[in-house]
């Protein structure tokens, strides 16, 4: 398989013809039309290197299907006790931002650049990204943000400066997109933490097909508060 240079217009190769690895181009920029364009496509800028942006779409593609979701029982009597306050759209810059710099186990740094931060921000100000914040005593605590496209979510990052602020707000993202009718939360690639809560490995191949019904569906654009 090839690795292509992205041109300046916001277009990308068919996602099948990745790498085994994910990657499919490098280049281009995080302008909002090409976040759009890729996304409906099922490939997502993953970092930033020598000043071109990288390009994946692995295989196979973590899924979570809104009725597949596993609540722990300690997450639920976390919730049922109302500790957090949860809002959506509330506050999106100061959540990437704190993404940006969370310590996450077995990375070495963070992939959300300031290119990134001004991306997904431009996105959240045309209503295709949103955050969903947890409020303990009046303080950020703990988030999540993510992209929003037909009837899919494609969750980006999370972060928590409290024990169990960002569990809560993913509950309640959850609980959103139920009521919204979305097919599934794209987790993007494995991690364990994910599949304890029932999310799942699709071929690339499938999730593809997903994919393309969910873009048949309308976007939930604009504020989700």
């Amino acid at each position: 398989m090839a690795v292509y240079l992205l041109p300046d217009e916001p277009i990308f190769p068919p996602a099948g013809e990745a790498e085994t690895d994910g990657l499919i181009a490098i280049g281009g920029d995080l302008s909002a039309p090409r976040l759009v364009q890729a996304y409906a496509q099922g490939i997502f800028p993953w970092f930033l290197e020598y000043d071109e942006f990288y390009w994946y779409s692995p295989d196979p593609r973590l899924l979570l299907f809104p009725d597949e979701y596993k609540v722990p029982d300690s997450l639920r009597r976390i919730v049922k006790k109302e500790l957090f306050e949860v809002r959506f759209d509330t506050d999106f810059e100061r959540v990437i931002r704190a993404c940006s710099i969370a310590c996450r186990p077995e990375q070495d740094g963070t992939w959300i650049s300031s290119e990134f931060i001004g991306g997904y921000t431009e996105l959240y100000r045309l209503g295709f990204a949103h955050s969903v914040e947890s409020y303990f005593e009046g303080e950020l605590v703990g988030g999540l943000y993510g992209v929003s496209l037909g009837s899919a979510f494609f969750g980006e990052s999370m972060f928590f400066t409290r024990s169990n602020a960002s569990k809560v707000a993913f509950y309640k993202l959850v609980e959103r997109i139920k009521e919204f009718g979305f097919r599934f939360i794209d987790c993007q690639v494995e991690t364990s933490h994910m599949i304890r809560l029932g999310a799942r490995t699709v071929p690339r191949g499938d999730y593809l097909v997903m994919l393309g019904d969910a873009m048949k569906m309308p976007t939930k654009k604009g504020s989700w508060r």
